[in-house]
């Protein structure tokens, strides 16, 4: 009486072993018809093909290497700077003591930007102790001509790459036109200026393109520059010959930037979650998550140094209680690190839905800093 039961499902699984043998075969044919092409052919012809795809194949096995390999990402990362055991706020006078019989004074030294020296930091993670993966060329080849970035592969460390280099964009921008100078009594410092142009260059340059012939600089080179033009503004501020302006009303400035700019990829992750929550299949949920950590990751190093510099203005308005708050959310934030990103529906049952998750801590993030914005504008 189960015999034609089971023959029934005898002939299913016999149909869907052929149907997958037939799709297997057909990705597999034009591979073995080049190798049967390759064995009919003479060395003359052999030797440069094979050493042509054994470059290639280490070529791609740098490249995957590369990507997958996120060397010194550590999110307690702003521990290594004892941000908490400063005395004295940016730009402000070091003491001077007498040396020697004679009674010299030492000469006059000013304290370092925190913020700069983060920034800087995260430039010389982003493109020194990691490859600078969005200009790779096999990265801008895609797969098969398609953008690695609409595939679920090799797009998560390029993604957050970018959003570690937002945030920087963001601050060098800043440190221009606000904390750099005395707004109105001094023009530009001439190292924020460079530094802020180069972080402005595109992220995809490779040492060539199609819009021309001749070699190009690649966009890391751009970026180390403007790493040393930041190194060198600190110098120059440790030695009291440029300024860091800790004025309240340029921390509101920087507070306000910073807000727009989260707020902005908050509606970007927005969009995605609500218009293409597509699970596990949802291929550009990934690049929204990761770019979203990259610019958090990058914003809790510079906010936290933020608190060293801008120290005395924000123990004058009382706000080191709310201060340290969102601190504390930054790096809560940076603990969702889900080994495959799915863009589940929000009253789903079966595929969770990560984008929502890092919506809601960047929303928590900027709601705090809103709030301190607020209290230092009374």
């Amino acid at each position: 009486m189960l015999d034609p039961i089971a023959l029934f499902f005898q002939r299913i699984f016999a149909a869907v072993g052929r149907g997958v043998g037939l799709v297997v075969a057909w990705i597999l044919w034009p591979f073995v018809t080049a190798a049967n092409w390759y064995r009919a052919r003479g060395w003359l012809i052999r030797g440069p093909i094979g050493i042509f795809l054994i470059l290639l194949v280490g070529f791609y096995a740098y490249f995957i290497w590369q990507t997958q390999a996120w060397t010194n990402f550590n999110p307690d990362y702003v521990n290594a700077y004892n941000l908490g055991e400063r005395k004295q706020d940016a730009g402000t006078s070091s003491a001077t003591t007498p040396t020697g019989e004679v009674g010299e004074p030492e000469p006059k030294t000013c304290v370092r930007s925190a913020i700069v020296d983060v920034t800087a930091d995260l430039i010389d993670f982003n493109v020194n102790q990691n490859a600078w993966i969005s200009s790779m060329l096999l990265y801008k080849l895609g797969l098969f001509g398609l953008e690695w970035d609409k595939t679920p592969w090799f797009d998560n460390k390029a993604a957050f790459q970018r959003g570690v280099n937002q945030a920087i964009r963001r601050t060098a921008v800043e440190l221009v036109d606000a904390l750099g100078r005395v707004r109105g009594t001094s023009g530009i410092n001439n190292d924020l200026q460079r530094a802020r142009g180069n972080m402005q260059f595109d992220e995809e340059t490779w040492y060539f393109g199609s819009d021309s012939l001749l070699p190009k600089t690649p966009t890391p080179n751009y970026y180390r520059t403007a790493m040393g033009d930041l190194r060198k503004f600190n110098a120059s501020l440790e030695a009291c010959e440029a300024i860091f302006d800790g004025r309240s009303d340029n921390l509101i400035e920087f507070l306000d930037r910073i807000t727009n700019d989260i707020g902005a990829t908050s509606d970007i992750i927005r969009r995605q979650s609500e218009f293409q929550n597509g699970g596990w299949f949802d291929t550009r949920a990934d690049d929204r998550f990761w770019f979203a950590y990259g610019q958090l990751y990058g914003y809790y190093g510079i906010l936290s140094a933020a608190g060293a510099d801008f120290d005395a203005v924000i123990k004058a308005r009382g706000i080191g209680t709310l201060w340290g708050e969102s601190i504390k959310q930054l790096r809560s934030a940076l603990k969702v690190q889900p080994f495959i990103i799915s863009n589940g529906k929000e009253d789903g049952w079966i595929m969770p839905t990560h984008l929502a998750t890092m919506g809601f801590y960047i929303l928590r993030v900027r709601s705090n800093l809103v709030e301190m914005r607020d209290v230092l504008a009374r």
